[in-house]
């Protein structure tokens, strides 16, 4: 069955991803670096709904959203639809956090980077470019029409 390129693209961004995370050493382990990206993509948001995006069961995400709150990253708050709800949100020092963990990973890669030449490295930076606008389309708002 041949691959497609969405398949091909995870494929490599997994394995693009795991080389980063292989060659630094992390101020807090890649699960909850990668929730933290989550919590701060999604803005304030419910235990339950980051467990279906996480595709886990709500007691494990608690216990997640719970070690990062223990380390100041993610904070609490009453949903003001839902008094009996709770929204969790990054901190700054989570933004902080989670800025030095990208930093960190994408000095993991430049050096990879460094030996392409300055074609495929524009060629790499025109696709950076097509992704973002790929994930701003994803993230838009669906109209249903009649």
């Amino acid at each position: 069955m041949p691959q497609t390129l969405g398949s091909d693209l995870l494929s490599v961004v997994a394995r693009i991803n795991r080389l980063a995370t292989q060659r630094v050493r992390l101020p807090l382990g890649y699960a909850q670096a990668r929730l933290l990206s989550t919590i701060e993509d999604q803005g304030p948001t419910r235990i339950s709904d980051l467990a279906a995006l996480d595709h886990c069961s709500q007691p494990t995400m608690t216990t997640q959203v719970r070690r990062l709150e223990d380390a100041g990253m993610v904070s609490r708050s009453v949903d003001p639809e839902d008094a009996r709800a709770v929204l969790i949100e990054i901190t700054p020092e989570g933004v902080e956090t989670l800025r030095q963990v990208r930093a960190d990973r994408g000095a993991a890669i430049d050096p990879y980077l460094e030996r392409l030449s300055s074609g495929d490295r524009e060629t790499l930076a025109d696709a950076v470019r097509v992704l973002r606008r790929l994930l701003e389309d994803a993230s838009a708002p669906t109209t249903i029409t009649k």
